[in-house]
């Protein structure tokens, strides 16, 4: 099961440079002047987790397998994008397909790199960025809605469905309000009903906040303003620098935290970035333990059992029996599987058991 989080934000602002760092890869052009990224760029990151070590350690596994994310580089929108400015509405496209935006916002002073706006004012560039996709968003809604409504007049069960969501999204949109601030009043079929609309604001949204390697362990009056409107807003926000990020990716584990500890930071802050697209959209692991190998598993919060199962494969979901479970802080304090099981941690449990983070599971299925 893949996840996605599209970096976005105007020219320049560190997106390509971040991008770079993140996948440890050349694979995005990193350029001072607008629209270096002409084609989105995909990267799969694994996202950190100190429990496997001490899973793999118990169990004596041959290798370690984390979960993963997608990181998509989106070249730089600007003002007028909506209406095809800059390079228009093909990359407006290329959000539709993510689950989370990261967007990420120029919070450094530099006079070699310029800025399109031709000033630094990170919470006015979120607010470009978002006016962009909103009116996106209210035109595309406006002319499906008409549609929606005449289906819905004629009794069509699936337009009577999808309608007060649509109007209740235009009614965000046309108070200048993203439909992600809907999110929360909807149940789990609304819920698949506003996902079906690909609507670009109804992604949850992280605001990475781009520093000067000076500011990276502390943050500025930039971040700060970035801090309390993404508080108002109930979002979240990560302090990085691109350019320390740049550097700590070519250097030996080792040496990469020497080097961040010099300048009083305690893990990359790219760790901190994967955690928190982890978080924002609220996913948790399970693992699958044994001798060969020690493996994390991707699922939404709120799983159950079979369809977790169907992570690994779809036969597990279609001939799935039962799930023998053990708690992670089980499976460390009896020292693996066979302690915990003689101490009655172990358990099976049926269809209906939601998966909890951290659970270390063997599924039995019917092939």
């Amino acid at each position: 099961m893949g996840f996605k989080c599209g970096i976005v934000g105007l020219p320049n602002v560190g997106k390509s440079t971040l991008f770079n760092a993140l996948t440890k890869t050349a694979a995005a052009q990193a350029a001072n002047y607008p629209f270096c990224t002409i084609e989105p760029n995909t990267g799969e990151v694994a996202v950190p987790d100190p429990r496997m070590r001490r899973l793999a350690d118990i169990a004596k596994s041959k290798e370690i397998i984390p979960t993963r994310i997608s990181f998509v580089d989106i070249a730089g929108l600007v003002r007028g994008a909506s209406k095809g400015e800059g390079l228009g509405n093909q990359f407006l496209a290329n959000i539709r397909e993510v689950d989370a935006v990261v967007h990420v916002l120029r919070c450094f002073e530099d006079e070699d790199i310029t800025h399109v706006e031709g000033r630094i004012h990170p919470v006015e560039d979120a607010d470009t960025i978002e006016t962009e996709l909103m009116l996106a968003d209210l035109e595309s809604l406006e002319r499906r809605a008409d549609q929606t409504r005449k289906r819905a007049t004629g009794k069509d069960k699936e337009s009577m469905a999808q309608l007060p969501i649509m109007e209740a999204s235009l009614k965000l949109l046309q108070e200048g309000k993203p439909v992600r601030t809907l999110l929360s009043r909807l149940d789990a079929d609304e819920l698949r009903i506003l996902q079906s609309l690909n609507l670009l604001t109804s992604h949850p949204v992280l605001y990475v906040c781009n520093v000067a390697e000076s500011d990276a362990a502390t943050g500025n009056e930039h971040t700060r303003a970035v801090e309390k409107m993404a508080q108002e807003q109930g979002a979240e926000t990560v302090i990085i620098s691109a350019a320390i990020e740049s550097e700590v990716a070519q250097l030996p584990e080792e040496e990469a935290h020497e080097f961040l500890a010099a300048l009083g930071l305690e893990e990359a802050g790219l760790d901190r970035l994967i955690r928190a697209g982890y978080k924002l959209l609220d996913l948790i692991t399970y693992f699958t333990v044994g001798p060969k190998e020690t493996r994390a598993w991707t699922i939404p919060r709120g799983t159950k059992a079979p369809q977790a199962a169907g992570v690994i494969h779809s036969d597990f979901e279609r001939g799935f029996i039962r799930a023998n479970t053990i708690a992670y802080d089980d499976y460390i304090a009896y020292g693996g599987e066979n302690g915990a099981k003689e101490a009655g941690k172990a358990r099976d449990e049926g269809k209906e058991y939601v998966v909890q983070d951290g659970d270390v599971i063997h599924f039995r299925f019917n092939t």
